[in-house]
């Protein structure tokens, strides 16, 4: 790669690391999935997959498109709030009922299933289209043509990365899960962030359209 081309690389490496390594909705899905050694491959390759078509978008305009359609907006954060609510609830539930921690007596999601859910923590997420659409497109943008194809391999690597290490990385955390307690921490925190995040997806487009 030519030498001129590797800060375009690192610059949209670090900048994607540094928006998806975050505890999110998605990411605790694919880490319990990955805790659960359940479709875990389609799954990461899944979420590498969908970062990167949306950063090309982002870098060849969509950002500038997205801003320009305001309700739009609107639509994203309610469909977000409702299905993270559903599922903060279906967290807290199982966080109820102790036989239903542990890994082998659950009973396993179908691909597709595992799949859909995936697609509905990617794109129901206002957030994604901020970060990988708007924000990683304009600086995408902002680079010299030459530069942006290399900005983008290099933002999708970081999103591959973290996601295999999520993913593949959470049975180290196996024997620890073991324990139905450890579980039953588990869903309980996911059930409370995901209806925190509802939340505060219904107060933002309650403020945004309050202010319209």
């Amino acid at each position: 790669m030519n030498s001129l081309l590797i800060p375009a690389f690192t610059k949209g490496f670090a900048l994607s690391a540094g928006l998806i390594i975050a505890i999110g909705a998605q990411n605790m899905f694919v880490l319990r999935q990955g805790l659960k050694r359940e479709h875990v491959l389609p799954i990461v390759l899944f979420c590498a997959a969908a970062d990167a078509a949306l950063i090309v978008a982002g870098v060849s305009g969509l950002g500038g498109v997205l801003a320009l359609v305001p309700g739009l907006s609107l639509v994203l954060s309610l469909g977000g709030a409702a299905f993270l609510g559903w599922y903060g609830v279906a967290a807290l539930r199982r966080a109820a009922n102790p036989s239903a921690l542990v890994v082998e007596q659950q009973a396993g999601l179908t691909l597709g299933a595992a799949l859909a859910g995936t697609a509905a923590f990617t794109f129901l997420n206002p957030h994604v289209y901020i970060d990988t659409v708007m924000l990683m497109g304009a600086v995408g943008a902002s680079l010299p043509s030459a530069e942006r194809p290399v900005f983008m391999v290099g933002a999708a690597t970081a999103s591959l990365v973290w996601f295999s290490a999520l993913g593949f990385g959470a049975r180290l955390l196996a024997p620890l899960f073991s324990r139905p307690a450890a579980w039953r921490v588990l869903d309980v925190g996911v059930g409370v962030m995901m209806l925190a995040l509802a939340a505060s997806l219904i107060h933002g487009a309650w403020t945004a359209a309050a202010a319209a």
